[in-house]
């Protein structure tokens, strides 16, 4: 005698109608929000680079807290006041002050740049490409007729939509990272009542170690870079291209925030163009950059980043190739803090429980 079926119960419960029409609802489901999260996924990168920017600048506020001003420390909201403040006035301070300046001498780069390109010539097997391709004349032709950025972003109404957008982003990024910085504590304290209270204390203290690590990293490549682009506009004055010195300096600090690449490629292009105006100039750049990268790697990033982050020279490279293959140069520079934010979980809870086993 057949047994009798629960109340409620279907024989289509287990079928297969009822298993792929449920199966295939679920992956429509899946693949609808794995496209809404792409949709936003420019605005997610936005919020990450604010996300690692205040962390960058919470050690600043940090440290202003500690300072103490006729023995009382001072409070978080005015320390915060004071960073802010410092954040707005270079801003600026840059925006009124170094970007007519650089691109004065971009300009005058690009004016000069026809001529350099005449010089290369000189070189046999660069003569020799060039009558098979005419790689120089094209190059000065684009140069020349801003045909090459007319290329790049679509015209003059697709540079100017580039330019707004490049302009939207940073706000963007400047007010989140404002606001992030300014609610840091209650943002934390948020995140970690998503765990269990049994766990919460242990969570939090992660939580916090990543955080410190993270900022660390952040204002320490700050600054690194900053080194590098002090150190670079008072070579340059001094070696006579004190007419490119602002612009380049100032590209030499934006690429050495890239890591492994960042510092190679600005003193390749500082090196190019010592070399086109002159070879002595040239020969005392490689020079230069090749000692100072030594001075970087081997003294100045340890003694700032000593406190900071704990990743092998190997995980470096790997999630710096990874990061950069995912989201480019913005995943390059988050990749490093984020490996060792896996590293330090990976350390803290997988390895001690698998000890303890």
């Amino acid at each position: 005698m057949a047994a009798p079926q629960k109340p409620g119960g279907s024989a289509l419960s287990h079928g297969p109608f009822y298993l792929g029409f449920f199966g295939a609802l679920g992956a429509l489901t899946a693949f609808w929000l794995c496209s809404q999260v792409l949709a936003v996924g420019h605005i997610l990168v936005l919020i990450a680079v604010s996300l690692f920017l205040a962390a960058g600048l919470n050690p600043a506020v940090t440290w202003i807290t500690r300072r103490r001003i006729r023995g009382r420390s001072l409070r978080r909201h005015w320390a915060l006041l004071i960073v802010i403040s410092l954040v707005i006035g270079v801003l600026a301070l840059f925006v009124s002050a170094i970007v007519p300046v650089i691109g004065d001498q971009v300009a005058l780069i690009t004016k000069h740049a026809p001529g350099w390109l005449d010089q290369l010539q000189h070189n046999r097997q660069i003569q020799k490409w060039n009558d098979e391709f005419g790689l120089i004349e094209k190059a000065k032709e684009y140069i020349q007729n801003g045909d090459l950025g007319k290329q790049l972003f679509g015209g003059v109404l697709g540079f100017g939509l580039a330019v707004l957008s490049a302009l939207g982003n940073a706000f963007i990024v400047i007010v989140l990272t404002l606001y992030f910085l300014a609610s840091i504590d209650s943002t934390k304290a948020a995140l970690y009542e998503l765990a269990p209270a049994s766990r919460r204390a242990r969570v939090a203290e992660l939580g916090d170690r990543i955080f410190t690590s993270v900022g660390g990293y952040v204002s320490g490549a700050f600054v690194v870079a900053l080194c590098a682009g002090i150190s670079s506009l008072i070579f340059l004055f001094a070696i006579g291209l004190g007419q490119y010195a602002v612009a380049l300096a100032f590209t030499v600090a934006l690429l050495d925030v890239i890591p492994m690449i960042g510092a190679t490629i600005g003193a390749v292009v500082v090196t190019a163009i010592g070399f086109a105006t002159d070879v002595r100039i040239g020969i005392a750049c490689a020079i230069f950059y090749i000692v100072y990268q030594q001075v970087e790697n081997y003294v100045i990033y340890p003694k700032v980043m000593k406190r900071s982050v704990n990743v092998p020279g190997s995980v470096t490279v790997i999630a710096a190739l990874i990061g950069a293959a995912l989201l480019g140069v913005v995943g390059a520079m988050l990749a490093i803090p984020t490996a060792a934010a896996i590293l330090l979980l990976l350390r803290e809870i997988v390895i001690k429980r698998q000890d303890a086993a």
